[in-house]
């Protein structure tokens, strides 16, 4: 007997130690990325709770010491002996690799863990682990360390009878990690959208650390407040949200959605409260049924005569903000990243409901549906021109390779693999950078004053726009469904602006240009914003560049402080000669380089700042900005 449980001991230990051999399989990283997941890991199990009907309130702790505390009032781990290791259920649960509720046990009907591994991997990868739980009037407490019991369950207390669920301490190991610091708006992202996702469950962020800072996040309307804060940047087209929600073969469908002024969908699913950013079943499901019922009711209505071809389900989604979210018993997700739903039940059941509620959502509120109805054909008409535009560009062979802008200056170089393109702002700046480039590597872009705000303008309006053209033909992929990131010419794109305030609003509109046409340059890592210093030091005929404020006293506490320095203060790009240009901001010796990466689980917040920043609203814009501006250096007013 006691051989067989040591084989078992060994057995469960060689699991976890797996997990410490190759965390990147368990959790996708060990960069921050990694980091963060390990509390999505924990909180994920006390939304199941939630799901499951038994907790109301989580709390997430960020502690002094980067160490973190999840507690929730669920019904608390199971402290009972499980019966097949021979040990209590919540050891089991943090120690044996697919252990817990989630595995057809009857435990929980729908769970967001994706593999069941949460709690064990988060206490694999954490220098110690100590879990409380409260139930029928007593504490229990445990403690591991990397993954291994270092006491046995015990009882450390009472509490009132009434009180009960998880508290659950953690310490990520710096072992393993490459950073142990936790970002608070990280966290708070993906919380807020948690406690959108599970309407009435009240989720707080504590941040205990210097800043001190709180957050609380708890939405009666669920999904339907998360679209109205998702279009807040924005103009509704009418004031309703469309909400459907039903139940069809097991899985648990709601949809909530509404148009607004601008020109881009924005439509984000979930499956049991995971982010599923390449879509899946559940998506198709949606846009068959929106393609259906708005077609039906515009020709039922003669709103689209007879001769008039069916809108297509783009121009019936242009400008929608919308929420799928499914629930079902065992998701099985597709492709490398598993971000894609594979069950054909999630798509008929979405198709089902969308389709009855919003049939009838249409026949009760003519005014909104003549209204989606008009936008759709407007839409439809904007897309023909955009195809007309793009045809009689591509006949000029505008955006191709050959036919390259004028003012372009391109490098020798051929392989894109070793060629940068600097996109600089106005002619001055353009034609230092010129003379201070590699010519056989570095291409140099001049753009003049500030170029189309795209967030604002339809797909044929870019065309006409003289900087974005030269910048859609020097770049060689094309736009949107021509977009061919093959034909990429160079594998570093820098945005080179000024550092103040015009500069920055230069490189915002070129970034909501990059976001909202050639996304997968972002995703791919191809985008750069170039950083300019912002002082010169000269003394006794020596030079230092600084960066940023801190540098600038970092240098001058190293050279000491006398009326020999000069300290000059760039305003701009322009006032650099071309030597300067080049070893500040253009040697790859010495220049910084910050790149622009796209984190796709945040890619509802990504939108909601661009919107922010470009939209007509100048009221959240305000708010941003005051909001913010504690981040934001140097800034000329």
């Amino acid at each position: 007997m006691g051989t067989e449980y040591n084989a078992d001991q060994i057995q469960i230990l060689e699991g976890l130690e797996a997990v410490r051999k190759r965390p990147g399989m368990y959790i996708g990283s060990t960069s921050a990325k990694g980091l963060h997941h390990l509390v999505y890991e924990i909180v994920d199990n006390s939304v199941d709770e939630a799901l499951a009907g038994y907790c109301t309130e989580i709390v997430v702790k960020i502690n002094g010491d980067d160490s973190i505390t999840v507690s929730d009032n669920g019904r608390g781990i199971p402290v009972g002996i499980q019966h097949k290791a021979g040990l209590p259920a919540v050891e089991v649960v943090f120690t044996v690799l697919h252990a817990g509720g989630k595995f057809g046990g009857g435990g929980y009907k729908v769970s967001g863990g994706l593999h069941g591994v949460g709690a064990s991997v988060v206490n694999a990868l954490s220098e110690w682990l100590e879990v409380l739980i409260y139930m029928d009037g007593k504490v229990y407490r445990q403690r591991f360390e990397k993954g291994k019991t270092v006491s046995k369950l015990e009882v450390v207390g009472e509490c009132p009878p009434d009180r009960h669920g998880t508290t659950v301490t953690f310490l990520p190991d710096r072992d393993i990690f490459e950073t142990t610091v936790y970002e608070f708006d990280t966290l708070k992202i993906r919380l807020r959208e948690t406690a959108f996702l599970t309407k009435s469950l009240k989720i707080t962020l504590i941040d205990d650390r210097e800043e001190k800072q709180e957050k609380t996040f708890h939405y009666e309307g669920g999904i339907k407040e998360f679209v109205t804060y998702l279009n807040r940047g924005k103009a509704a087209l009418y004031p309703e949200i469309i909400y459907c929600e039903g139940v069809k073969d097991g899985v648990y469908v709601e949809v909530a959605m509404q148009h607004n002024d601008s020109y881009t969908e924005n439509i984000y699913s979930f499956v049991n409260n995971i982010n599923t950013p390449e879509g899946g079943t559940h998506l198709t499901g949606y846009k068959n049924a929106m393609t259906k019922t708005v077609n039906d009711y515009a020709r039922k209505n003669k709103m689209l005569k007879d001769s008039e071809q069916n809108l297509s389900g783009e121009d019936i989604r242009e400008s929608i903000t919308a929420i799928i979210s499914v629930k079902l018993e065992e998701p099985q997700f597709e492709g490398q990243t598993k971000q894609k739903l594979g069950n054909s039940e999630a798509r008929n059941a979405v198709e089902s409901v969308v389709t009855e509620q919003m049939t009838y959502f249409l026949e009760q509120n003519p005014a909104v549906a003549k209204n989606i109805c008009e936008k759709s054909i407007q839409s439809q008409r904007a897309r023909e021109a955009a195809r007309k535009a793009r045809d009689l560009s591509r006949r000029k062979g505008a955006l191709e390779g050959f036919g390259l802008p004028g003012k372009l200056a391109d490098c020798s170089d051929k392989n894109p693999e070793n060629c940068e393109i600097y996109i600089v702002e106005g002619d001055s700046a353009g034609g230092s950078a010129k003379t201070a480039r590699s010519r056989v590597t570095q291409a140099i872009l001049p753009l003049r004053g500030k170029i189309l705000n795209v967030e604002k303008a339809r797909e044929e309006r870019i065309y006409g726009n003289a900087e974005i053209k030269a910048m859609i033909t020097a770049f060689g992929t094309g736009i949107l469904d021509d977009f061919d990131i093959t034909k990429l010419r160079y594998h570093k794109i820098i945005i080179m602006t000024d550092a103040d305030v015009d500069g920055s609003h230069i490189s915002t509109l070129l970034l909501t240009f990059l976001y909202r046409f050639m996304p997968e340059l972002i995703k791919q890592g191809y985008v750069y914003l170039a950083q300019p210093p912002l002082y010169k030091v000269e003394k006794n005929k020596k030079v230092w560049y600084a960066y940023s404020d801190d540098e600038l006293n970092r240098i001058l506490s190293d050279i000491g402080r006398d009326q020999n320095n000069k300290i000059q203060r760039y305003k701009g790009l322009g006032e650099m000669d071309a030597e300067q240009l080049w070893e500040t901001t253009m040697d790859p010796e010495r220049r910084i380089l910050l790149r622009v990466t796209m984190n796709e689980e945040m890619a509802s917040e990504i939108d909601v700042t661009f919107t922010t920043l470009m939209g007509d609203q100048v009221e959240p814009r305000r708010e941003f900005i005051e909001l913010n501006a504690k981040y934001v250096r140097n800034l000329d007013i």
